[in-house]
């Protein structure tokens, strides 16, 4: 039995992960969760998973050579992510998505490892205003969290032609799903619609994203992970292009809600307009993602119909 180590393995897509991991291979992996228990980081986002838990901080190498020196293979979704927060404190955003990573490196290069997966995101390619990037576009990230995960990767990529590291780096849209922290777009709309508040939109609203089912994600990792080609970066993304304004009205209408609740408020700074990624690499891999957007929509909302208490907690919290 190999050990897994997943960093980031308490938040929104790395306790998807797991779970996915412990369910679809539940005798081939020993899987070790590492998270420092940030904002979006809970421990019981994994309760009830055969995995072993250590609370600790990627930016600390004492607190996390022992457990990647035991691990086959490290899946790093460790990471500051919330662009409002990187504006506001982008200092916390290099420390944890550069140092951190370099660290984790540091530890494989030191011990070894099968297969360093770096998480990474479609932000790093910055506005792609026609058409989609593909892997070898150019990276031009535009705010203080796409640069710290561009930072991120590029050391990765560096270690894998310098030091001969195992690494795969793979850049995905915007997921949504179960677990994710009700400060982010999706859960924000849904939570405040339950409860009648206004949701607050950027501008005018006609921001693009591409939209992913975070267990869509997961599988695409899978793929990556067995059949993916070391020193490869892969983008990973269903084709869902949604405008804010039209995620926002198709949520409502979904959750049978008025349109009334929305509020435009003003556009944060460096807003980029639109992200689209090229994912047909991956899906040469075999992948396609198995659930349209009303599909996983309706799933993750009535994700968070049925467990409200572990979105209310953390509201109550802030």
């Amino acid at each position: 039995m190999k050990t897994m180590l997943i960093t980031g393995g308490a938040g929104f897509i790395g306790s998807r992960f797991t779970s996915y991991i412990a369910s679809t291979y539940p005798d081939d992996f020993k899987l070790i969760v590492l998270d420092a228990l940030t904002y979006a980081g809970r421990k019981e986002n994994i309760d009830g998973l055969p995995a072993e838990f250590i609370h600790a901080d990627i930016r600390n190498y004492e607190e996390i050579e022992d457990a990647a020196a035991r691990s086959d293979i490290i899946v790093n979704f460790a990471a500051e992510t919330f662009v409002d927060k990187a504006i506001a404190d982008p200092g916390a955003f290099v420390t944890t998505d550069v140092i951190g990573v370099y660290n984790l490196l540091e530890a494989v290069r030191k011990h070894g490892a099968e297969r360093f997966i770096q998480i990474s995101t479609d932000e790093v390619y910055g506005e792609v205003m026609e058409g989609e990037a593909a892997e070898d576009a150019p990276i031009k990230p535009r705010n203080p969290y796409s640069a710290s995960k561009a930072g991120g990767e590029l050391l990765a990529r560096s270690y894998h032609i310098t030091y001969g590291l195992p690494v795969i780096i793979t850049r995905c849209s915007n997921n949504y799903g179960p677990y994710q922290h009700p400060e982010k777009l999706i859960p924000k709309i849904i939570t405040n619609a339950i409860r009648g508040k206004e949701i607050p939109i950027y501008g005018d609203g006609s921001q693009i994203r591409d939209w992913i089912y975070v267990y869509d994600h997961c599988r695409a990792l899978d793929a990556v992970l067995f059949k993916g080609d070391v020193g490869e970066v892969y983008n990973i993304s269903a084709g869902c292009l949604l405008s804010n304004i039209e995620l926002t009205k198709t949520i409502l209408r979904i959750m049978d809600k008025p349109e009334r609740l929305i509020k435009y408020v003003d556009d944060r700074p460096g807003h980029d307009r639109r992200y689209a990624i090229d994912s047909s690499k991956v899906r040469r891999l075999g992948w396609t993602p198995k659930h349209s957007f009303e599909e996983g929509m309706r799933e993750t909302i009535n994700w968070y119909l049925e467990n409200q208490d572990w979105w209310q907690s953390i509201k109550n919290a802030e």
